[in-house]
């Protein structure tokens, strides 16, 4: 018996230093997430600047932003100052916001419907302004005037989408909107293809059919101010509701029992995720999977708490689109558009979705 006893208690003590070995990998990857997250970010950014047909070194970069700093007195070619300042940093800083601002409204998309697979243009934002940038096209316009068009055009659709779920609304008001939104989004959609129909083959369809895919290959200075003040407004916004959002997941009549004031939360929401969007499609296309996949990367990480879950959804999605602006600009001897970029990421990524919740949805 005390032979037994001993074995016992050696077995334990064996086991005990395997399980505290455990809790501190877990307590260190949870400590290092935050410094990883800040970290990453600044140097993905400076990769990105280096990369590309024209190769710029490190010294060079920062020789480069030393001056500009007046840090230092050394200068570099002027090919190398084009490059990075006129050429890629604008892109950069384009990929970057772009992919916060989408990864942002999906996971607050995803949290407001109760639903995993709903993503930032769920509501016809998108398909609005793509029609706009089409419109834009067709008819000769200036960038500025087809972006305008593509950023007036996302917002009315989201717009229409919200009044006519008001309008419609027998029940659950958020599956209304998601019902109304798809079917808002249908009717742009065929608008799209009938300008497409109506483009010339041998010059402006060529233009709206790449345009629609998706590029920063174009992106200039003015491009990122058009772009920044629409996705500052909405990511701020939605940063500072945040905390709403949470007993917005859980459902209409539990949110409101927890003094939660739903249709302002909802509007707030609704609208900082469309300027984002549409902003988003003015500037670069119509850009897929973003707004899925990135939330559900972010909720492995941090959990569901959206105090967490935004902030890092934003990070993690302006990693992500900088990345596959990489891929696109350095993978061949033309570009490739990132929307098929994301979308041949995005489609398996759905499908392991779909196999994960099956048995949810039966």
């Amino acid at each position: 018996m005390a032979d037994g006893l001993t074995e016992t208690a050696e077995a334990k003590g064996a086991e005990a230093p395997e399980l505290g070995l455990g809790s501190r990998v877990r307590a260190v990857t949870v400590r290092l997430r935050t410094p990883t997250l800040v970290v990453l970010p600044i140097l993905v950014f400076l990769l990105s600047l280096t990369l590309g047909r024209y190769q710029v070194s490190l010294g060079e970069l920062f020789t480069l932003f030393g001056a500009r700093l007046g840090l230092a007195d050394a200068t570099v070619s002027q090919e190398v100052s084009t490059v990075i300042l006129n050429v890629r940093l604008p892109r950069i800083i384009a990929a970057m916001l772009i992919g916060a601002g989408l990864a942002l409204s999906g996971a607050a998309y995803q949290g407001m419907f109760r639903n995993p697979l709903v993503s930032s243009d769920i509501l016809g934002a998108s398909a609005g302004a793509g029609f706009g940038a089409a419109l834009g096209i067709i008819l000769s316009k200036s960038v500025i005037v087809t972006q305008l068009l593509a950023l007036g055009f996302g917002l009315a659709a989201v717009l229409i989408t919200y009044m006519l779920a008001g309008r419609l609304r027998r029940g659950d008001p958020t599956l209304f909107l998601v019902l109304t939104g798809i079917l808002v989004g249908t009717v742009f959609t065929s608008l799209i293809s009938i300008i497409k129909v109506l483009a010339d083959p041998s010059d402006k369809l060529p233009t709206i059919t790449f345009w629609l895919m998706g590029s920063l290959a174009a992106i200039n200075r003015q491009d990122i101010l058009i772009l920044l003040g629409p996705m500052l407004v909405g990511g701020i916004a939605l940063l500072l509701v945040r905390w709403h959002l949470n007993p917005l997941s859980f459902g209409e009549e539990e949110a409101q029992a927890m003094g939660s004031e739903t249709t302002k939360m909802r509007i707030i929401v609704i609208g900082a995720c469309t300027l984002m969007t549409a902003s988003a499609v003015a500037i670069a296309g119509i850009i897929g999977w973003v707004g899925l996949i990135i939330p559900h990367v972010a909720r492995g990480l941090v959990g569901p708490d959206y105090g967490r879950l935004l902030p890092v959804s934003a990070v993690i999605g302006a990693v992500y689109l900088l990345l596959i602006d990489d891929i696109a600009r350095m993978a061949g001897p033309l570009e490739m558009p990132l929307g098929i970029l994301t979308a041949l990421i995005g489609a398996p990524f759905f499908i392991f979705l779909l196999a994960r919740t099956r048995r949810a949805w039966t």
